[in-house]
């Protein structure tokens, strides 16, 4: 296959490119080629959203969690984790930081839970936000697996847009990193029920995970296609060293290269299949390298979450080892995070929810 032809052809349209082919993406090693992918992402970035990135305060809400998933710090098994759920007064306030910030949108992000307590503290929430900025600010949920009516009450009580990574396509590796009570049927539903009640969708998987080949992440992109997804949000796989998996990962300066190559490669695949999607930079990025972030942006993704969770919460809300900036303030975040956007020629936008032009298309 030749590089050059593949990226005109995928620049051209949406989703022009076979399997085969973005395997030939992932599997690139030359340090030329894939500077040469990453640009030809990147220009089509600007194509869709210009030099502007998109940010998203995140606030980590609790680390209570149902699940037990392998590859989680915060999973239920694990003894050595401080729970804490924040309360009403303290999301607001953070909510509020971000509004008067210039902040456009959030996300509110916690350990998976199902009760009717639950469902209305959150519901409770969104109308407090919407009605405290006026509904100026854009809200993303990333809560987990819901029944329909906790979604369809959570969508009319404020929130406009939904994350719910798949983790892998692949039901085999689905179920390798996942206890057998844990179902990829019900979790591919909910992405369903997502769409049918009109929010924003976004999933993503993880990247570079023990066995996994070139042709399952080809296949997570496609399942992005099929799925008709409005955002992506997807980073390397991590250890913690509570887990299953992550109990005999090296660490090395080794691993961190080719997590983040790996990871570079899969968001520059995922713009230049699918064009117009939110496709976020994520935090595991900076996990591996200080300019990960930035990397990603330049590699064709136009989204970032800042952490603006008070830092004596984001000591315990740990998926994974070494997360960057655990023990800055919000303030503090803000500035550095504008300061090296700024360095590779793009620009924050402000007061502006950034929603997926995908989104709007699809209507």
């Amino acid at each position: 296959m030749n590089l050059y032809d593949i990226l005109n052809k995928a620049t051209a349209k949406p989703h022009a490119l076979s399997q085969e082919e973005l395997m030939f993406l992932l599997e690139i090693r030359d340090e030329k080629e894939m500077q040469q992918l990453f640009h030809a992402a990147y220009g089509l970035k600007l194509r869709y959203t210009g030099k502007m990135v998109s940010i998203r305060g995140l606030i980590e809400m609790g680390n209570v969690c149902a699940k037990d998933c392998f590859y989680c710090g915060i999973r239920k098994s694990n003894p050595n984790v401080e729970r804490f759920q924040l309360d009403r007064e303290a999301v607001l306030r953070m909510s509020r930081w971000a509004w008067k910030h210039n902040f456009g949108s959030i996300v509110m992000q916690s350990g998976e839970m199902e009760s009717e307590e639950h469902t209305a503290f959150v519901e409770s929430l969104l109308r407090d936000i919407t009605n405290m900025c006026n509904g100026e600010l854009g809200i993303t949920l990333s809560l987990g697996e819901q029944s329909e009516e906790t979604l369809r009450r959570w969508k009319n009580a404020g929130a406009h847009r939904y994350l719910l990574r798949i983790e892998s396509s692949s039901e085999e590796i689905y179920r390798a990193i996942h206890p057998q009570n844990h179902s990829f049927a019900r979790r591919v539903e909910c992405l369903k029920i997502l769409r049918k009640l009109d929010y924003q969708v976004g999933s993503g998987v993880m990247i570079g995970l023990p066995g996994q080949s070139a042709a399952q992440l080809a296949g997570d992109i496609e399942f992005f296609r099929k799925m008709d997804l409005d955002m992506i949000g997807m980073g390397p796989f991590l250890p913690h060293h509570d887990t299953p998996m992550g109990k005999n990962v090296d660490f090395s300066e080794n691993f961190k290269r080719q997590q983040l190559e790996l990871g570079l490669k899969m968001i520059s695949a995922v713009r230049l299949q699918l064009h117009n999607t939110n496709i976020a930079s994520t935090t595991a990025l900076e996990a591996l390298r200080n300019d990960g972030r930035e990397l990603g942006l330049l590699a064709g993704a136009n989204v970032i979450m800042p952490n603006i969770t008070d830092p004596e919460y984001r000591k315990n809300y740990k998926l994974y080892e070494n997360k960057p900036a655990v023990n800055e303030s919000s303030d503090d975040s803000i500035r550095e995070l504008t300061r090296k956007v700024a360095a590779i020629g793009e620009e924050i936008n402000w007061n502006k929810r950034g929603d997926s032009p995908h989104y709007f298309a699809r209507h």
